[in-house]
């Protein structure tokens, strides 16, 4: 199998995380993007119980989609989400044929060396990143190439989309159609999520 990981914390997952699995779908030919939310990410505040409402509204999201695969990875594993035991998982489990795809932000990526085991996880994925910085220099990112990170960049415009911006908008009561799916505004709408 041909496929590429998103992982993320989705909370909520918006229309800028669909059209970049989209665009890495059509642009590499995987025959899956395969979606993973995180159960606690190691690397953000996050309230436990909205958990299993995030890992629904990626469900909701994607529904539509053939070349798109929730996977509930983590959540069977709970505890912190640490990606490279997540790959190692997926290597153990699935007949992978080619690295696995790994979609990832600047904003993530910048600290890439700081992950769990991010000397074995490097030899594992090829980071797909897309960019989320307004000043974006590509040669800050060249040490990364010499320590055996593989990785490109894309030039998907970058689509100033949050999930701690739509958690915001939400809170406040602004009308959030035009950023998320609308099975995930119901949802969002029918269980009160983020209101605080």
């Amino acid at each position: 199998m041909n496929f590429c990981v998103f992982q993320g914390t989705f909370n909520p997952i918006h229309n800028a995380h669909l059209r970049v699995a989209n665009y890495v779908c059509d642009k590499f030919g995987f025959e899956k993007i395969l979606f993973i939310p995180a159960y606690e990410p190691p690397h953000k505040s996050y309230n436990p119980d909205l958990t299993a409402h995030r890992y629904r509204m990626v469900e909701l999201a994607i529904q539509s989609n053939k070349n798109f695969e929730i996977s509930d990875i983590e959540y069977k594993r709970k505890g912190k989400s640490y990606t490279y035991l997540t790959i190692s998982e997926l290597y153990k489990n699935l007949k992978i044929e080619e690295k696995i795809g790994f979609i990832i932000g600047t904003d993530a990526f910048k600290n890439i060396e700081t992950w769990y085991e991010t000397d074995k996880l490097k030899k594992l994925v090829k980071f797909i990143v897309f960019i989320r910085e307004d000043k974006f220099n590509i040669s800050d990112y060249n040490y990364l190439k010499e320590k055996g990170y593989d990785f490109e960049f894309q030039p998907l415009p970058y689509e100033n989309i949050s999930s701690t911006g739509l958690r915001k908008k939400i809170e406040s009561g602004e009308d959030i159609s035009n950023l998320v799916p609308s099975q995930v505004k119901e949802y969002i709408e029918e269980n009160e999520l983020y209101k605080n």
